[in-house]
C-alpha cells in the first residue's frame, strides 16, 4: 500500500485524533512518537499492530493486567556511551536499571501468558534478553542511589577511614565541648553547624579562652563559632580522605560505563519497545472511551461500516452528555459509489468525514468506533476534496484549487482508490460545474474506484440512479418540525429543503414565497415529489422495521415453546420408563417371595432352584442384547432420572414439614382461652365433652357426667363456653 497524502489526513482532521492519542502516553517519548503516526503501507505490519492493540485492549476485561511500562528516557546517555573516555552519572545508570528490569518483567508476563497475547509474546522474543547490565550495576549502585562501599577495595578501605576518622572528630569535640562548658564559656545553644562541620557556640567574651578556628558569628555578635583546635587535624585528615573517595568513586563509574557501552544497541532497542508499548497502551484506552474494536479486514473489497462513530464528534458529545448518531453504510465492487444529497446541516459532511477518518485510523493501526460486524478493507490511496480551500499564496479560487485537486484524482484515481469529495461541482455556476461534476464521476465510474460524494445537483442524483454500481443517498429531515435527523437512506435521493431551512433560520414568508416563484415550477415539483417520497420512504420502513420485530419476536416464542415441549416429551418418556421399570421390579419381588413362602412351607430346594431359573429365563427372554456402553448409558440415564426424581420428591417432602411445622407453631402461638367454672370441654386427644366443676392453679376438674377427672387446661380446649 501506499501511504496517505498530508493533505488527506488533514481533510480528515487525522492530527487531532493523534493529538488525543497523546494525552494518552504516559511516557514523554511516547507523547512525541505518537505524533508522527503515518498509515502504514505494509499489510502484514498493519495487521501486527491492530492484534497488539486488540490484545492489549483485552487486558483490561480480565485479571491478567499487562505490567508497567513507564521509563525515563536514556536519549542522552546513550549519546555519552557512543562517545569514548565519557563517564554516566549514577542517575543515568539508574534510569539504565530500571528500562532493563522493565524489559524482563515484560518478558517473563508475556511468556507465562503467551496464550492470551500471542502477538504482544512474539514482540517481546524479538528482544535479546540481558542480565549483565543489571548485574553489573547491581554491584556498583545500592537501591538508594549510592555506590556500594564493596564496588572497590579500595573504596571499601577508604570509607573504612573515613568512619574511623569521623568518630576521633566527635570525640574530640565532645571532649572540647564538655571542657568549654565546664568553663561557662558556651552559650545555652552550646553548639551549631557551619559549613557542614560542628562548632562551639561560644560567648562573644570568652572567644579567646577557647582554642579553634572561628568560622562565623551569630546576626547579633553574641556568638562566635569556633571548632576546636582538637578536631581541625582530623578535619584536615577527612577532607583528604573525601577527596579519595570522590575519585575512585569517579574511577568505578568509568568503568562500569566501559561494562555498559557495548550494549548501547540493545539499550536503544530496549527503549524503543516501551515507546511502542506505550503507544499501544494509549491506543487500547483511547478506543476503550469510544467503544472501538478491530472490525473484519476483508479482500474482497468490501466496506460496510455499521453504527459507526465519529471519534472526535463521539468523545466530544460524550465530555458533554449529548448523543452521537451512528452511521450505517455499504460499499462494495456492485455498489462502489454513493451519493449522498440531503439538507444544509443535516450531517452529510459528518458522515463523509466518519467514513474517511475511520479508514485512515484503521490503516494507521488503530481501532475504530463500530459494529462488531463490520468489516473493511484496504485502500492504496485516499483522496478527499473536502471544504473550502481558497489560496490567497497560489492565487487560487475555490473552484480553481478543487479543479486542481480533481486533476490530482485523476492521476492517482483507480480501482484500488477510495475518493470523498464533499459538495462535488460547487464553486462555479451550477449548469456547467454540475456538468463537469457529472463527467468526473463518470471517469471515477469507469475506472472502478469506490467513494462517497455530497451533492445538491440534480443530475448527479440523476446519473446515480443511471449507473448500475452508484446509488443514491439523502440524510433524513423532519419537515415538520424543521430540523435534520442525522441518519443516512439509501436507495433514494434527498431533497435539499431549501426553503424550509430558510424558514428555520428566521427567513420572512414573504421573501421565501418570492424566491418560490423566481424558480422553475418543474424544479420546485421535483423537489417536493423527493421530499414526499423520501416521508413514505421512511413510514414504510418504520411500518418494516416493527413487522420484522413482531416477526422475530414470534420466532423467538415458537422456538421456546418448541423446546420446552421437546423438554416436557423427554421428561415424560423417562418418567413412564422409570415407572415400568419399578412396577416390572415389584412384580419379580412378588414371584419371588411367592415362591420364599413355598420353600419355607415345604424346604424343597429342587423346586426352589427350578422356580428361581425360570423366573431368571423368563425375566432374560425379554431382556435385548445390548453392548457395554449401551448398557452403560442407559443405566446413567435410569440414574439420572431416578436422582431427579428423588429431589423432586425430597422438595415436596420438605415443603410438607414446613407446611406441618408451621400448623404446630400456629397452634402453638394459638391464644388460650381463659376457662371458667362451667364451661363445656374436651381434652386435645379425646373426643369426650364435659364441664368444668373446679379451677386451681392451672388445674381443672371436669366432670363427664359418669366420672370426674382432674387435667392440666394446657391439654384441654373450648368447646362452648357458659352463658
Amino acid at each position: 500500500m501506499k501511504t496517505i497524502d498530508k493533505k488527506t489526513l488533514q481533510d480528515l482532521e487525522f492530527p487531532l485524533v493523534l493529538e488525543q492519542l497523546s494525552g494518552r502516553c504516559s511516557t514523554d517519548l511516547g507523547k512525541e512518537s505518537v505524533l508522527t503516526i503515518q498509515p502504514i503501507s505494509e499489510k502484514e505490519d498493519l495487521l501486527k499492530v491492530l492484534g497488539q492493540t486488540s490484545e492489549y485492549l483485552a487486558s483490561f476485561s480480565n485479571e491478567n493486567k499487562i505490567p508497567n511500562h513507564g521509563f525515563d528516557a536514556i536519549n542522552n546517555e546513550l549519546k555519552l556511551l557512543k562517545i569514548e573516555n565519557t563517564t554516566l552519572e549514577i542517575p543515568a545508570f539508574r534510569r539504565i536499571a530500571h528500562i532493563c528490569t522493565t524489559i524482563s518483567t515484560h518478558k517473563k508476563f508475556f511468556k507465562k501468558f503467551k496464550d492470551y497475547y500471542p502477538l504482544l509474546y512474539k514482540r517481546t522474543e524479538e528482544i535479546e534478553s540481558n542480565s549483565e547490565i543489571n548485574s553489573n550495576i547491581d554491584l556498583v549502585i545500592d537501591r538508594f542511589g549510592e555506590v556500594k562501599d564493596n564496588a572497590s577495595d579500595d573504596l571499601k578501605i577508604i570509607r573504612r577511614q573515613i568512619n574511623q576518622v569521623k568518630s576521633k572528630i566527635n570525640q574530640s569535640f565532645i571532649t572540647a565541648l564538655n571542657t568549654s562548658q565546664a568553663a561557662d564559656f558556651l552559650d545555652e545553644i552550646r553548639e551549631s553547624v557551619v559549613e557542614n562541620r560542628r562548632v562551639l557556640a561560644v560567648k562573644a567574651m570568652y572567644r579567646r579562652k577557647v582554642k579553634g578556628t572561628v568560622m562565623g558569628t551569630s546576626k547579633t555578635g553574641s556568638i562566635v563559632y569556633i571548632e576546636p583546635e582538637a578536631s581541625l587535624k582530623y578535619s584536615r585528615e577527612l577532607n583528604n580522605l573525601e577527596f579519595d573517595e570522590k575519585e575512585e568513586v569517579q574511577r568505578i563509574l568509568n568503568q562500569l560505563t566501559n561494562l555498559i557501552r557495548p550494549y548501547g544497541v540493545l539499550l536503544r532497542d530496549y527503549q524503543s519497545y516501551l515507546t511502542q508499548i506505550d503507544i499501544t497502551a494509549a491506543k487500547a484506552k483511547y478506543a476503550r472511551e469510544m467503544n472501538a474494536l478491530l472490525p473484519e479486514i476483508n479482500e474482497n473489497s468490501q466496506l460496510y461500516l455499521r453504527d459507526a462513530f465519529h471519534p472526535l464528534l463521539f468523545l466530544t458529545n460524550k465530555k458533554s452528555g449529548q448523543k452521537t448518531w451512528p452511521q450505517t453504510i455499504e460499499l462494495h465492487p456492485t455498489n462502489r459509489i454513493i451519493v449522498i444529497s440531503g439538507p444544509n446541516a443535516g450531517g452529510k459532511s459528518i458522515t463523509l468525514k466518519t467514513i474517511g477518518l475511520l479508514q485512515v485510523m484503521l490503516q494507521s493501526g488503530l481501532l475504530i468506533p463500530v459494529h462488531e460486524r463490520s468489516t473493511l478493507c484496504l485502500f492504496k490511496n485516499i483522496l478527499t476534496d473536502i471544504g473550502d480551500n481558497q489560496s490567497i499564496e497560489n492565487h487560487l479560487s475555490t473552484y480553481s484549487y478543487r479543479l486542481k485537486n480533481m486533476n490530482q484524482f485523476l492521476r492517482k484515481c483507480n480501482k484500488n482508490t477510495l475518493f470523498l469529495i464533499d459538495e462535488f461541482g460547487t464553486g462555479s455556476d451550477p449548469e456547467l460545474g454540475g456538468a463537469l461534476a457529472e463527467a468526473f464521476l463518470e471517469v471515477f465510474y469507469d475506472r472502478g474506484a469506490f467513494g462517497v460524494i455530497t451533492t445538491h445537483y440534480a443530475n448527479l442524483k440523476a446519473l446515480a440512479d443511471e449507473l448500475p454500481h452508484t446509488t443514491n443517498a439523502n440524510m433524513l429531515f423532519n419537515s415538520k418540525t424543521l430540523e435534520p435527523t442525522f441518519q443516512l437512506e439509501l436507495g433514494q435521493p434527498g431533497s435539499s429543503f431549501t426553503f424550509e431551512v430558510a424558514q428555520k433560520n428566521g427567513i420572512p414568508y414573504n421573501l421565501i414565497n418570492k424566491a418560490k416563484k423566481k424558480v422553475e415550477r418543474g424544479k420546485l415539483r421535483f423537489d417536493a415529489t423527493i421530499a414526499k417520497m423520501q416521508k413514505e420512504r421512511n413510514k414504510m420502513a418504520q411500518t418494516g422495521s416493527r413487522l420484522k420485530e413482531e416477526e422475530s419476536k414470534a420466532r423467538d416464542e415458537s422456538m421456546r415453546l418448541e423446546k420446552l415441549n421437546a423438554k416436557i416429551k423427554s421428561k415424560l418418556e423417562n418418567y413412564q420408563e422409570l415407572y415400568d421399570h419399578d412396577q416390572r421390579m415389584i412384580h419379580m419381588g412378588n414371584k419371588v417371595n411367592a415362591v420364599a413362602e413355598k420353600y419355607f412351607l415345604d424346604k424343597k430346594k429342587r423346586v426352589l432352584v427350578s422356580e428361581l431359573l425360570r423366573i431368571v429365563e423368563t425375566e432374560n427372554s425379554k431382556r435385548k442384547k445390548k453392548s457395554a456402553a449401551q448398557a452403560k448409558a442407559e443405566r446413567q440415564k435410569k440414574l439420572e432420572t431416578s436422582q431427579e426424581v428423588q429431589k423432586k420428591v425430597k422438595v415436596i417432602r420438605e415443603k410438607k414439614k414446613i407446611e406441618s411445622r408451621k400448623s404446630v407453631i400456629q397452634e402453638k402461638n394459638k391464644p388460650r382461652p381463659v376457662f371458667k367454672i362451667g364451661d363445656r370441654v374436651r381434652m386435645h386427644d379425646g373426643r369426650a365433652v364435659g364441664s368444668i366443676d373446679k379451677l386451681e392453679k392451672n388445674k381443672a376438674v371436669v366432670n363427664y357426667g359418669m366420672f370426674t377427672t382432674n387435667v392440666s387446661v394446657d391439654q384441654l380446649e373450648l368447646v362452648e363456653a357458659k352463658k
